[in-house]
């Protein structure tokens, strides 16, 4: 917890104390690398230093040490194996002690041929395994209708979920080695039985997987082109369009926006229709200023001033906004004016001691806790709302 009487250090912005700073640093290695990058101007040396230690030490090392034999984790690609089991890992379930309630209708809709979810919501009921695109928006739900997660939330321990949260937390892909090749030899997803690396129909886990294969150097040129190939006119996605959605969801559309920019950080490359469909996937939250629809004016969702982490598929202002940090600090490009109010909503979400509370965490099976409970500063949310503040305000952006 962080003291109320901490000011201002010298050097530093508005948006950070001394004494929240200090209290950052004293992180895992996976967090506290990107303070020292992000927040407290450490030279490369140092940082990269930090880095380096994620796959050796703390949550990388253990995530790392969960790995099967395949190259798998948890015996499965998106889902574990065994879902209720999973060989029960330390602490799985304990880290997510609540779903959240109120989950997204977060296309475009319009209120003519309202959808029926009560069948979905029957199915999750019954305890049945949910991918992102059976809780994305249809396109034909009323703009004021939302699915909720599951009770019992997902796992999020199989190898997809396990590979994310690595590669988020900078692990170093050379720790890895070899693990490309196992999962292309063995390792299918649950739909279709695809090939790993070949990707899948879901628009989010495909963008997921795009990430991850650049990640670790496997062959995901594939999955860019389908990308490409599968964005809605609008510009943004829908992980249901293969049920006939043609309306662009909050969701998927950041997480695709997500995969994009890592796959181009990671390869130093992209053709000229990726590039332009990031630009045009951008343009579809921008002109929604990443809180509205564009067709009412009307938040889409409460999640949207939801934040809590870890991210996973959700969208929240928070969310979108570093990564729009993020993504401007790759093109070299100044904030858009068009995020003002999701910067305002972020800030007006900091504590009067310069943190952000975790929020109601996404239920769900893990291996082990990251992050705080419901009602307590979170580390993690700390680092993404202070660093969005400090890209926003004028001359304190610096290099990625």
């Amino acid at each position: 917890m962080v003291n109320e009487g901490d000011v201002p250090g010298a050097g530093l912005p508005a948006e950070l104390s001394a004494g929240v700073l200090k209290w950052l640093i004293d992180s895992d290695p996976a967090l506290r690398w990107q303070v020292e990058r992000d927040l407290a101007d450490e030279p490369p040396e140092v940082w990269q230093a930090t880095r380096a230690r994620v796959a050796r030490e703390g949550f990388g090392a253990r995530l790392i040490s969960l790995q099967d034999p395949d190259g798998q984790w948890a015996g499965g690609a998106y889902f574990p194996k065994e879902p209720t089991g999973v060989g029960e890992p330390a602490s799985v379930g304990e880290a997510e002690s609540a779903s959240v309630k109120e989950r997204a209708s977060a296309g475009e809709a319009e209120p003519a041929s309202v959808g029926d979810p009560t069948a979905a919501g029957e199915a999750v009921a019954a305890g049945d395994l949910v991918r992102p695109a059976e809780l994305e928006p249809t396109g034909e739900l009323e703009p004021t209708e939302e699915l909720g997660p599951p009770e019992e939330g997902q796992p999020w321990t199989a190898t997809t979920w396990s590979l994310n949260t690595l590669r988020e937390w900078g692990a170093d892909a050379a720790a890895l080695a070899g693990t490309a090749e196992k999962l292309a030899a063995g390792c299918r997803w649950e739909y279709d039985d695809l090939p790993y690396w070949d990707g899948e129909v879901d628009c989010c886990i495909n963008a997921f997987t795009l990430a991850n294969g650049a990640w670790l150097g496997a062959e995901v040129g594939g999955i860019a082109r389908w990308l490409v190939e599968h964005q809605m006119a609008e510009g943004g996605w829908n992980c249901m369009w293969v049920e006939g959605s043609t309306r662009a969801s909050f969701h998927s559309t950041l997480n695709v926006l997500k995969g994009i920019l890592s796959y181009e950080q990671a390869t130093g490359a992209g053709s000229a229709e990726l590039r332009a469909a990031r630009r045009a996937g951008e343009e579809y939250l921008l002109k929604r200023r990443l809180l509205y629809r564009l067709s009412t004016g009307e938040s889409p969702g409460p999640w949207v001033g939801h934040f809590t982490y870890p991210f996973r598929w959700f969208y929240s202002a928070l969310n979108a906004a570093d990564y729009f940090r993020e993504a401007a600090l790759h093109d070299g490009v100044p904030p858009d004016p068009r995020i003002a109010e999701a910067v305002e909503l972020i800030r007006q979400a900091r504590q009067p001691d310069g943190t952000w509370l975790q929020a109601e965490p996404f239920q769900g099976q893990v291996w082990f806790d990251v992050d705080v409970p419901e009602g307590e500063p979170s580390k993690w949310l700390t680092l993404s709302g202070t660093r969005v503040l400090r890209w926003w305000e004028p001359g304190q952006v610096q290099a990625s």
